[in-house]
């Protein structure tokens, strides 16, 4: 745990501010939540969380890292929830920093719920969702008209760390789909597609988007899992299903390549 002890004279009313991070680059979050930063006496950050996010709190503030990581300790739920309740009553303003969105796949209002149970006053600060921003950073949006008239944003894998069901009926659909948390289920996933004579549907794979991290695999669902191995794409990941991803610069040489095949055949 990161834990920087602030020096505040007085404590003030507890309160709670629920911040969403957004995708990864600090320059991302909204005016409205680094003010909250700023005003912030404890910050409670998750590991999506960019670090530079922290230089808007005030240099005093107590920061502490809750975040999940593969192979370090991490907080579960139940102890995030009570750390957050002990520090607004000790210190006054707490600040629950949590990546993209709070409502999305982001368990706030878990937390939410959690500090109405102590009658705490919470509020909650959107974040740009990774699921929009991310594909939009790419120059693919989720709607185009001709391509795509709605979306599905899914998770990948569920808390039992199964496929999602929905996953089933996003890939059925003609909408685009966003599968967040999903990589590990790459195969799983595709074959879903591939069950539903999917193909040579555009994808793309997005690791750490927006940040100096980031990677891109465009390719179409009989292609992205070696694509994905190729270029060395790891978690943090989201990907895109649908025929928005044509739209990519990169898909261009995919698209003249399969126009050619047909020619020929």
């Amino acid at each position: 745990m990161d834990m920087t002890t602030g020096n505040k004279t007085s404590r003030r009313e507890p309160r709670i501010t629920l911040v969403g991070a957004g995708p990864g680059d600090p320059e991302l979050i909204t005016v409205k939540g680094a003010k909250a930063l700023k005003d912030a006496d404890v910050i409670l950050y998750d590991a999506l969380v960019d670090e530079g996010i922290l230089n808007y709190a005030n240099p005093e503030v107590i920061k502490v890292y809750v975040g999940k990581r593969s192979g370090e300790h991490s907080y579960g739920q139940d102890a995030i929830n009570k750390l957050m309740i002990d520090y607004a009553l000790n210190y006054g303003h707490v600040v629950r920093l949590k990546g993209g969105d709070p409502f999305v796949f982001g368990r706030g209002y878990e937390e939410l719920d959690f500090a109405a149970g102590y009658s705490i006053p919470a509020e909650v600060i959107p974040g740009l969702s990774s699921a929009i921003s991310v594909p939009g950073l790419q120059q693919i949006p989720l709607t185009h008209r001709g391509l795509s008239e709605s979306f599905w944003v899914v998770t990948g894998t569920t808390v039992s760390g199964q496929i999602s069901n929905d996953l089933y009926e996003a890939a059925r659909s003609k909408a685009t789909v966003v599968v967040l948390m999903g990589l590990g289920k790459l195969r799983e996933i595709v074959k879903l597609f591939r069950n539903e004579g999917k193909g040579q549907l555009p994808v793309a794979a997005i690791q750490s988007g927006s940040t100096k991290n980031e990677k891109l695999a465009v390719g179409i669902v009989d292609t992205i899992v070696e694509l994905v191995e190729e270029k060395g794409i790891s978690a943090p990941a989201l990907l895109v299903f649908g025929h928005v991803v044509s739209l990519h610069p990169a898909y261009q040489p995919i698209r003249e390549f399969y126009e050619a095949l047909k020619e020929e055949l």
